[in-house]
């Protein structure tokens, strides 16, 4: 029993490690206030502050209700209804996360600016001096942030919607209540959980972008923290910033657990159910409805960018933009790898050790997802900071015979940049593999063992192979979330270690949409690839 308790123990560490880790930048950053910068305060108060509140506001209140209403309606069509063209929208309507933000941000300034292709058509339609809507616009960035955002809301209440059938339509019909009134005093409320859950989760990514808002030049936290760091040069403030942003994000993670902890639904049962049958005009309006959601959302972009890659002749793909993609995939791929075994870890850890509290410090680990990245970014440059000025400094002059030390050792280094990807990242890669393990039972441990096997041996000859394709899930999902990271790499990257994501910032900061092209629909293309295993996975 003692080599058993102590076998545990040792199994625990990495949870401790991986919670310390992603701890460490957020207590940093709290703790920024023991310096207030008053002379930053003052300027961002008396300037920019009251605006910042109210655009972050505006952001949440307006994506908020846009993926809501799109994401239920095209939830409650594929789920319940059966119209034309219905299998393969049920599936394709998920594609639009394939698209960073910020890539469909720039699109759609390319195609609504004054001398784009729909600007001009307008024109020429009603005339130079005719009204035209304005894509630059807080209205503009909440309609291509939830164009993106709505499948967290459609993926979670689809499935509600399936678990519950047309069973409950039809009870609530009988009793009187018409198909509206049926809709919203029984089947909505049911599916609330999952519909709210969905919302909270794409108001965290809204809070967590950068680039989206910083092509729009619409300031939210995040934009003023790069711009405290990089503007101002002052780290403490940027921290400061961050932790504002973090109140706003701990508020959307606290309705998304309440939301979780209330989500059980009764699956009704596990025949196949009978859809509700939209014919005529009514199918179709469903069909054209569903097609223009996925039309906007995805294939204008992907078309456009498609468009603008063949115009200039790939002229982008030359030696820097294979030095890119060269940068971007060996930091994914690193990142990936890590994340992968310390969700191993992690994962026989916690089954090694079933208790309550390492089940709370597991879900501990998984709050990095819900951190911005610019404000991982702050809170790991802080901390390295402090190791490279308390630690390492001393160490080095200690044992050097100069007694000097030049230059940065961690700060600005490689390794900054993926602990920000690890701790950022760790849940995605997390989930597979807890999934995975899941589904094999102690018993083949056991019997493994009772044949004179070790722990060890049976972890290599059962779990390893058993578990290789949620191990291989996991490194695909984060890889790609490493390659499209556009806050953490922005501010944590090394001099020469630009990625595909830096590269559409800077070009699309100049207003150079055709030679954003390029790297933004190659990382279009390879997000394809973690979407089609989403719906591989929720079509099982």
């Amino acid at each position: 029993m003692s080599s058993v308790s102590l076998h545990s123990r040792w199994w625990q560490l990495p949870i401790w490690l991986m919670a310390g880790l992603v701890l460490m930048p957020v207590l940093v950053i709290f703790f920024s206030w023991q310096s207030a910068q008053v002379d930053v305060w003052q300027h961002l108060i008396a300037t920019g502050l009251a605006r910042l509140l109210n655009n972050t506001l505006m952001l949440m209140l307006g994506v908020g209700v846009m993926v809501m209403l799109i994401g239920v309606s095209l939830a409650w069509l594929t789920a319940v209804c059966e119209f034309p063209g219905r299998r393969w929208l049920d599936w394709a309507l998920v594609l639009p996360l394939a698209i960073p933000t910020y890539v469909v941000a720039f699109v759609a300034l390319g195609l609504m600016s004054y001398s784009g292709p729909v600007l001009t058509l307008w024109r020429s339609l009603f005339g130079p001096q005719a009204w035209y809507p304005d894509i630059r616009s807080p209205l503009g960035v909440i309609l291509v942030m939830g164009a993106v955002l709505y499948p967290y809301v459609y993926m979670l209440a689809r499935s509600a919607f399936l678990q519950q059938g047309r069973s409950l339509t039809d009870a609530a019909r009988s009793l009187g209540l018409s198909p509206w009134a049926s809709f919203f005093r029984v089947v909505l409320p049911m599916a609330r959980p999952a519909i709210v859950a969905g919302t909270a989760l794409a108001l965290m990514e809204a809070l967590a972008d950068f680039g989206a808002v910083a092509v729009f030049n619409y300031d939210t936290f995040t934009t003023a923290i790069y711009k405290s760091w990089f503007g101002f040069f002052n780290l403490q403030a940027a921290a400061q910033l961050a932790s504002l942003l973090l109140m706003f994000v701990a508020l959307a993670l606290v309705v998304e657990q309440q939301a979780r902890g209330r989500g059980r639904v009764h699956q009704q049962n596990h025949k196949r159910h009978e859809r509700i049958r939209l014919a005529g005009w009514r199918g179709w309006f469903a069909c054209c409805y569903c097609a223009l959601i996925l039309l906007l959302a995805f294939v204008v972009p992907f078309c456009q960018l498609a468009l603008w890659v063949v115009k200039t002749g790939f002229a982008g793909l030359d030696a820097r933009f294979f030095q890119l993609m060269k940068h971007t995939f060996l930091l994914g791929a690193i990142s990936a790898a890590l994340v992968a075994l310390m969700a191993l870890l992690v994962a026989f850890g916690q089954r090694l050790s079933p208790s309550r509290w390492i089940a709370h410090v597991i879900r501990l680990t998984s709050l990095g997802y819900a951190l911005p990245g610019s404000v991982l970014a702050v809170g790991v440059m802080m901390v390295f900071t402090l190791l490279d000025r308390e630690v390492l400094w001393p160490l080095l002059r200690h044992f050097l015979p100069n007694g000097q030390v030049a230059g940065q050792i961690l700060l600005g280094s490689v390794a900054a940049l993926i602990v920000a990807y690890v701790i950022r990242f760790f849940s995605v890669g997390l989930g597979p593999v807890q999934s995975g393990l899941e589904r094999i039972r102690p018993q083949l441990q056991e019997a493994a063992q009772s044949l004179g096997h070790s722990q060890w041996q049976v972890i290599r000859r059962l779990y390893l192979p058993m578990l290789t394709p949620s191990l291989m899930t996991a490194l695909i999902l984060v890889l790609v979330d490493v390659m499209k990271e556009m806050p953490a790499t922005l501010l944590l990257r090394p001099f020469g270690w630009d990625t595909l994501s830096v590269r559409v910032f800077e070009m699309t900061s100049e207003g150079e949409w055709q030679r954003a092209a390029l790297p933004a629909l190659t990382l279009v293309l390879v997000s394809i690839i973690p979407v089609i295993l989403m719906m591989r996975r929720s079509r099982s």
